[in-house]
């Protein structure tokens, strides 16, 4: 029973298509069926040849027998061959047991058929080469037969021939070979007992079969099977983990392929003693010691490994260890590359921070040589072209000459050229190659580097000695242009440079040459804007009785600004003074400045007052915004363009000194009022009407008028004296009072020194004009005056008065011309002005003679006609007067005109 109950067991075991043997016994199933069916086909396929063949020769026979059959020719020439052949031909078919034998002409209509039906149509077939006088055997179809077949599969054409062996008709004889199967129907019994003999034979092999292999598999599953060998294959020979299996007598029971490579075993050391292996002392008691280790590192022979070991006896296994090896020497490799790349891409992270912190080319230099050592080099050299430094563009022929610009890290000892000199390299140095390149060239080792010694035989022989032994030259260009080349060396213990190293030493450069041609463009953008600004302002200024002046203009670091002054002499002994400041810096900046500083110098020549001076100037900038904002808006063809940078924001202030009263008047629009230091020391800040800047438009402007004793200092400055983002306008005016103070007794160019050095820090943001002017007082001995009645008659006594007056000075040479000017002026004043006529004579570096009057009517310059009695006295006054003008008052008008003092009396009324 109990056998019965195993066979039972097993039977449903192999029926069971999840396990080993129901999956192997439907296996042989299926290949028993396939050879089964494997013979039937070929039984069949060897009856079908078979049928046709024999097909073909019972066609043949029985058409050529019947073609040749007397009778058969005779018939075929006769009147009805039908109902003389057909009876012959079905007899003949049954006697020869084919399927149909059919007899027609020549031109294949048919005189017999087993189907009487189908007679007198044409036959189906291929007759030509019978009617050649050849049998042909083909396969084709017909009509239906009389015993329902679909017509003969294979038959023969004969040709029928007379006594001459003329072909006279033609007999075609087929059979079908529907019948060939029969021989298969007779032998399928015994392939199919076959077959399930060897179904029953497999089936009891596989059941006895199935029962072993469950005694020594201990009744595993085939995916249990399945999935325990994987893992046996992976841990033996896919994982990168070397596995030992050590029995408790210390001999070795398994090693994988990792661990016969890790270790070096050879190739016979399963089954034997590890003592026997030759393995080093250490590394034999750490595979001997049963004791459970985690992550043991231990060095054998060149290789770091991590140690496991385990016991085996409490998972099933016999008593044994089991130790597990990790090569851990890549990993410690690729541990200090990665540390290596952060540590280089922080370097690069901090050269971005570091370098081109300013806009100066030397400057930048220094910090790339800086952030270079010593992380990646011990010493680090910055060569630029020369051009590159004064921020012009270079040439591309310019590239071997340069000069030493930065060096770091270089021992004062070290014999390289040093900053400041001038560096030519040879054509076959590493540096040259490398601007020839364009990339990094590599001298691994420069006591082999001919090349690099031949610059300097005795200099580079004493950096050799003292350690330097490896280089890397990287070129400095940025969008195209070279700027330079920087060498990194390395020196003593440091290793040499590789090929790996020129990659991040090209990144570091293509950074830091960025920053150096920003450097190198701003400072050209910055040189050009400083030479245009300073051909716009003054370049000295005029020789003056009136006051002291000095000035000082001093750019900002971060960009020229539109800070302007200027000193115009004005007629009847005045001075004007003019301090403005244009928003923004750069060239946009610096060219405005020069238009409203010409503008100015041409409402001073009409002599206008200060408000209404500021007044024509804003309704300018109004008009100049207007016109840059249209430009601004639409670009060439119609296209859109950029934003125009406006010059609403503009600022001024304008004052008039008059050195015959000792008044100054002054407007200002949106500007810093003046500061006056008065010769007791006194500092003021007088209160001058504030007005918008300039180009806001819509307000008046007023006026502030200052009486200043002789020696006051007028002090004039732009907003970047007093306010940056250091200090506020209150700490800028305390700085400047104390300046003033501190300068009291000194001289205009004295105090302009003392209050820049003051106010102004090491690196200025903003630029800054200065004027400081000490008042003079033209000497009441040097001004003559007179008051004229509205009477011609008066003019004469006048003449007479400033002709005494001129020899009191000493200029009897221009007496005749002053009289005569003065003669047309008032003249033109009684019989043209009003009341109160007046006259002043002014003998400063020039004579001035003024006529003033109540009315506002301009006279006006004409070329009289021959005929016209008058109109030439302007005329004359314009010819004889060195210039004449008019300026108006708020009672009227004053004509003027100068005249040049006679040569060597001039400098004796000098005060």
């Amino acid at each position: 029973m109990k056998g019965l109950s195993g066979l039972g067991r097993a039977l449903r075991v192999v029926l069971n298509v999840r396990t080993a043997a129901g999956q192997v016994f439907a296996l042989q199933i299926v290949i028993v069926v396939l050879l089964v069916a494997a013979g039937v086909v070929a039984l069949a396929v060897q009856a079908a040849r078979e049928g046709t063949q024999e097909a073909e020769r019972r066609s043949v026979t029985a058409a050529e027998t019947f073609a040749n059959a007397p009778g058969t020719a005779l018939a075929l020439k006769g009147d009805d061959p039908t109902a003389i052949l057909q009876p012959r031909a079905e007899a003949a078919r049954k006697q020869s047991g084919v399927d149909f034998i059919v007899v027609m002409d020549r031109e294949g209509t048919r005189y017999t058929y087993p189907d009487p039906r189908f007679i007198g149509e044409k036959f189906v077939g291929t007759i030509a080469p019978a009617l050649e006088g050849r049998t042909i055997v083909e396969r084709a179809g017909g009509p239906p037969l009389p015993g329902g077949g679909e017509g003969a599969a294979v038959q023969a054409v004969a040709p029928v021939k007379d006594a001459s062996g003329a072909v006279v008709g033609l007999v075609s004889a087929g059979i079908t070979v529907e019948n060939a199967g029969d021989q298969v129907e007779q032998q399928l019994p015994i392939i199919l007992g076959a077959g399930m003999a060897a179904l029953v034979l497999s089936t009891t092999g596989t059941v006895l079969v199935t029962r072993r292999l469950g005694r020594q598999t201990h009744g595993l599953a085939p995916a249990d099977m399945t999935r325990m060998y994987e893992h046996h294959d992976a841990v033996l020979h896919a994982v990168r983990e070397g596995v030992v299996i050590i029995r408790a007598d210390g001999r070795i029971v398994l090693a994988n392929d990792e661990a016969q490579r890790l270790l070096d075993l050879p190739p016979d050391a399963e089954q034997r003693q590890v003592e026997e292996l030759g393995l080093d002392g250490e590394t034999a008691r750490l595979l001997t010691s049963a004791e459970p280790v985690t992550d043991t590192v231990h060095l054998a022979g060149d290789r770091l490994l991590a140690v496991n070991t385990r016991p085996t006896a409490p998972y099933g296994g016999q008593p044994g260890w089991v130790v597990t090896l990790r090569d851990t020497t890549e990993l410690a490799a690729v541990t200090g590359r990665a540390e290596v790349a952060r540590e280089r891409l922080k370097l690069l992270y901090d050269a971005g921070l570091r370098v081109g912190t300013t806009l100066d080319v030397v400057r930048t230099a220094e910090e790339l040589a800086e952030v270079a050592v010593p992380r990646f080099a011990d010493i680090a050299v910055v060569d630029l072209l020369d051009v590159v430094v004064r921020g012009q563009e270079p040439a591309r022929e310019t590239g071997r000459r340069m000069r030493r610009t930065a060096v770091s890290g270089m021992p004062e000892d070290l014999p390289l050229y040093p900053v400041g000199e001038p560096v030519t390299f040879l054509p076959a140095t590493p540096q040259m190659r490398a601007l020839t390149q364009g990339r990094a060239v590599l001298a691994g080792d420069l006591r082999r580097a001919r090349e690099w010694q031949e610059q300097d035989p005795e200099r580079t022989r004493e950096v050799l000695g003292h350690g330097v032994h490896s280089l890397v030259t990287v070129p400095l260009q940025a969008r195209g242009v070279l700027l330079g080349m920087v060498s990194l060396f390395r020196g003593g213990d440091s290793p040499a440079f590789e090929e790996e190293d020129l990659f991040f030493a090209e990144e570091l450069a293509a950074r830091a040459a960025l920053a150096v041609e920003n450097a190198r463009r701003f400072t050209r953008e910055h040189a050009t804007a400083v030479t245009l600004q300073r051909s716009l302002l003054p370049r000295g200024l005029p020789e003056l009785d009136a006051l002291e002046v000095a000035w000082r203009y001093l750019p900002a670091e971060a960009g020229v600004g539109g800070d302007w002054f200027d000193v115009i002499p004005l007629p009847g002994a005045r001075v004007a003074l003019v301090v403005g400041d244009v928003v923004g810096h750069g060239l946009h900046a610096a060219a405005t400045m020069g238009r409203l500083r010409t503008a100015v110098h041409n409402f001073s020549a009409l002599d206008l007052p200060p408000d209404e001076l500021l007044a024509h100037l804003d309704d300018l900038v109004t008009r100049i915004d207007s016109e840059e904002s249209e430009s601004a808006g639409a670009g060439p063809e119609g296209e859109e363009g950029e934003e125009g940078e406006g010059v609403t924001g503009a600022s001024c202030l304008y004052a008039v000194y008059d050195s015959v009263t000792g008044l100054c008047t002054m407007a200002r629009a949106g500007h810093p009022g003046p500061a006056v230091l008065y010769p007791d020391g006194t500092i003021a800040y007088p209160e001058v009407p504030a007005s918008p800047p300039l180009g806001v438009g819509g307000h008046p402007f007023e006026t502030a008028r200052l009486s200043l004793p002789e020696g006051s200092r007028l002090v004039l400055f732009t907003d970047g004296l007093v306010e940056n983002r250091d200090k506020d306008v209150g700490t800028g005016l305390a700085l400047l009072s104390e300046a003033l103070r501190a300068a009291a007794e000194r001289t205009p160019d004295e105090i302009c020194q003392a209050v820049i050095e003051v106010t102004q820090p090491a690196h200025p943001s903003d630029d800054v004009a200065l004027l400081v002017a000490r008042t003079r007082l033209l000497s009441p001995s040097k001004v003559a005056e007179w008051e004229v009645s509205s009477d011609p008659s008066a003019v004469a006594p006048v003449r007479g008065e400033a002709g005494a007056r001129l020899r009191e000075w000493g200029l009897e040479e221009i007496g005749f011309t002053t009289e005569l000017i003065l003669s047309e002026l008032v003249t033109n004043a009684i019989r043209y002005g009003a009341p109160p006529v007046r006259v002043r004579l002014l003998c400063d570096r020039v004579l001035t003679c003024e006529v003033f009057d109540g009315s506002n009517t301009s006279p006006r310059l004409r070329r009289a006609e021959t005929t016209d009695e008058g109109g030439r006295g302007l005329f004359l006054v314009a010819q004889c007067a060195q210039r004449w003008g008019t300026r108006y008052t708020t009672r009227g008008k004053v004509i003027w005109s100068e005249q040049p003092l006679h040569d060597g009396t001039s400098d004796a009324f000098r005060p």
